[in-house]
């Protein structure tokens, strides 16, 4: 006896249009990219503006200075680096051979595939640089959206309690304003660790005299991202340059290391990190690692905040339920 499975109007209507909107924000991912983007900008940005605002400057001027200040800053230090981390890493490449013969001389490594292979990471860096910086419409809209997300964030109030009615529009001013703390505590927090991480480094790794400063440090700022296995990593190739010039400069750079590690999570970590709780270093982990394979170096930037993002609508969801 055969059986007849029916299918309303109603769920092919929905399955069509389930699919049609899945292909549209396929379509349309980049620019969603840019405005998640923006939107994590704003969360960094809006407690400065709003300090700003409270002695009655403008909130339109104060963005604009805020603008000008941050971005100006970020432009001037990025293009005094770029040349002596260009040079210093074309400097490393050309050395690499004699370093790995002199500190594993008994290995079979393939020194000139592992010369290839990291050979191009000085003009890599270059091309990113400039990529970064000459894309100008795409620069422009995030600071466009960036813009009006902070122009505009004031009256987000009025819009949700006027579209949504009383109770909904307080509920989901509520769900954002704890999204845009979470989000906005973390990327300060963690450009904040980037920053003083790789500064320390080459503080101590100029005082030790060790070459190839500058890029050692920048690895270090930007393992930072990557808790617990970052510093580890980023002390590797350190210890390595260091161990040709001799080994008890190879021990004091890994101590080095150590005591920059230790003063973090004592001291820096609690201090900068008391108003975002942290994900687990394994859900960061792996956030970052899906994020690279679905989207490249965007979607590991990302990772980390949606990953934030759910987690506080999931707190929200599960609060409402347990009250109900």
């Amino acid at each position: 006896m055969t059986s007849k499975i029916e299918i309303s109007h109603r769920t092919i209507i929905f399955t069509v249009v389930l699919m049609a909107s899945i292909w549209v924000l396929f379509q349309i991912r980049d620019i969603l990219y840019l405005l998640f983007i923006s939107f994590l900008v704003m969360t960094a940005l809006r407690p400065l503006v709003e300090w700003l605002a409270r002695f009655k400057i403008p909130r339109i001027i104060a963005i604009f200075i805020i603008y000008l200040l941050v971005f100006g800053f970020l432009g001037f230090s990025v293009a005094s680096t770029i040349p002596l981390l260009v040079m210093q890493v074309t400097k490393f490449v050309a050395a690499l051979p004699s370093f790995v013969s002199r500190v594993m001389p008994y290995w079979d490594i393939d020194v000139r595939a592992l010369t290839q292979q990291i050979a191009p990471i000085g003009e890599n860096i270059v091309r990113v640089t400039v990529g970064v910086f000459s894309n100008i419409v795409t620069t422009l809209t995030v600071l466009v959206f960036t813009f009006y997300f902070l122009l505009e964030r004031r009256n987000i109030r009025k819009l949700l309690l006027d579209t949504l009615g009383e109770e909904r529009g307080k509920n989901l001013l509520s769900l954002l304003t704890d999204i845009e703390e979470r989000l906005g505590a973390w990327v300060r927090g963690q450009l904040f660790l980037m920053v003083t991480i790789g500064v320390l480094t080459y503080i101590g790794l100029t005082l030790l005299h060790v070459e190839y400063a500058l890029p050692l440090a920048v690895v270090a700022g930007i393992l930072e991202i990557v808790p617990m296995i970052g510093p580890i990593i980023s002390a590797v190739p350190a210890v390595f340059v260091a161990f040709t010039a001799s080994p008890f400069l190879a021990l004091s750079v890994a101590a080095l290391y150590f005591i920059i590690q230790q003063v973090e999570n004592h001291a820096i970590v609690p201090f900068v990190m008391r108003r975002s709780v942290g994900l687990s270093p394994l859900i960061t982990i792996v956030a970052l690692m899906i994020g690279a394979k679905l989207a490249g170096v965007v979607g590991a930037v990302l990772a980390v905040p949606v990953v934030l993002v759910a987690q506080v609508m999931t707190n929200e969801l599960l609060t409402k339920k347990s009250v109900t």
